[in-house]
């Protein structure tokens, strides 16, 4: 359902958010909302396209009513099917990135990113091609790479390597075949696990469009985990790989 935007507000820290001049959009219309990975696309009447990466804790909330939660970065007051709704960006780590480009602009930006992991094109020839591009990286540290794995993040790669019992810190040059198959099955397990509960909302993190918070950290199995959650046994290790936390099980995980 498009949305006529009546007017817009922007707050005075959202400077390090939004890199592009927002100009000249009341009046206009908001007809598509399409993502990839991390990216909303929203698609304007006129042709230019709000490109939104929600980085770690963003998202964009809508209401009836006028949107007051903290950490609002920009908020549209509009008009859908003839009712009232407010639409906001909400991000209270200010991880995310917004630009307004032209058709041009945002296809090159759009671009600059992987193949959606929830999309068709994602097949297993793809991840095996993408993940073996640089054969010495680490597992992890490659599967966090948005220009060859759209949607993915920090919890997710580590849910990945739990769940298809590799170890996040191997060379990807000295997997079999058998565990990228492994890897790639636990990509659906994982995304597919997430997107059922809602998603997984962290402390001060991810909420819908409702304002609602995920469930998805219940179905952890060793992000953020004192215990394996598939062996049910083993204390977890925590590291530090590109400077992100990484957990595993030693037992569960080669």
């Amino acid at each position: 359902m498009p949305f006529k935007i009546h007017s817009f507000s922007r707050s005075n820290v959202s400077d390090s958010i939004i890199h592009t001049k927002i100009s000249n959009l009341k009046g206009k219309e908001i007809l598509q909302v399409s993502r990839i990975g991390k990216m909303l696309d929203f698609i304007l009447d006129d042709g230019r396209h709000i490109l939104s990466h929600l980085g770690m804790t963003g998202a964009w909330v809508i209401n009836k009513n006028k949107i007051i939660q903290k950490h609002t970065h920009l908020q549209f007051k509009g008009e859908s099917d003839g009712k009232e709704y407010y639409l906001a960006y909400v991000d209270p780590r200010r991880f995310g990135h917004m630009y307004l480009y032209d058709e041009k602009q945002a296809q090159k930006k759009l671009a600059e990113l992987g193949t959606d992991m929830k999309s068709p094109e994602f097949t297993f020839e793809y991840f095996k091609r993408a993940l073996q591009k640089y054969p010495e990286r680490l597992l992890k540290v490659t599967l966090l790479d948005q220009k060859l794995f759209a949607g993915s993040g920090n919890y997710i790669a580590n849910e990945i390597c739990a769940r298809g019992g590799v170890l996040p810190n191997r060379q990807v040059k000295t997997l079999k075949v058998s565990e990228i198959k492994k890897l790639y099955n636990a990509v659906h397990l994982v995304l597919d696990d997430s997107i059922d509960s809602g998603g997984a909302t962290f402390q001060g993190g991810y909420q819908d469009a409702n304002g609602d918070k995920g469930e998805g950290v219940k179905g952890l199995v060793v992000f953020y985990q004192k215990t394996c959650q598939l062996c049910q046994k083993t204390p977890v290790i925590k590291i530090v790989l590109a400077q992100r936390g990484t957990y595993y099980c030693p037992k569960c995980q080669k």
